[in-house]
Order: structure tokens, then C-alpha cells, then sequence
């Protein structure tokens, strides 16, 4: 492993990447890094991040579904209680 560049971590462990690295990387304000390790040392790699919903577009209509519907209403607590038991 070649060393070009050496930076100090703050008491937050907050690091500057020296700019030779961020040039070689093209890597700017607001880019995302994935850290890996290996038997050299720390990996670092320029990565994007994209957000997935855990829920396919069935599931949502589903969920949408139960969240609109109206709860079933109970005359008394002894009655909701029964009612939970026996699910």
C-alpha cells in the first residue's frame, strides 16, 4: 500500500480527507464513502446510497388499507379485552 497523504482525527473522530484523495476519488461535498477493512489497513471507496422501501407497492396498498379503515368500537374494556384473548 502506497501512502500519499497523512490527516489527524479530531476528539469527535471526525477526519479531513486531504484533497489529493478527494481529487483522485472525486469525491465532494456531500458524496458518500463506504469504509472496508483488509489485512493492509482501512479501505475507503466512494459509493452511492440509494433509499428502498422494505414494502413492495401491494404491501403499501395493504398497509394504506388497514391505516384508513375504522377500528371496531367496544361498549366496554371487559369486551375489548375478550376480543384481544381470543386472536
Amino acid at each position: 500500500m502506497t501512502v500519499i497523504d497523512t490527516a489527524k482525527i479530531t476528539s469527535k473522530g471526525q477526519v479531513t480527507i486531504p484533497s489529493r484523495i478527494r481529487k483522485l476519488l472525486h469525491i465532494d461535498t456531500g458524496s458518500s464513502l463506504a469504509f472496508g477493512l483488509s489485512k493492509e489497513g482501512v479501505i475507503l471507496l466512494p459509493c452511492k446510497v440509494t433509499v428502498e422501501s422494505p414494502y413492495t407497492a401491494s404491501e403499501w396498498a395493504k398497509i394504506e388499507k388497514l391505516a384508513s379503515a375504522k377500528g371496531k368500537i367496544y361498549k366496554s374494556a371487559k369486551r375489548a379485552k375478550k376480543h384481544i384473548e381470543a386472536l
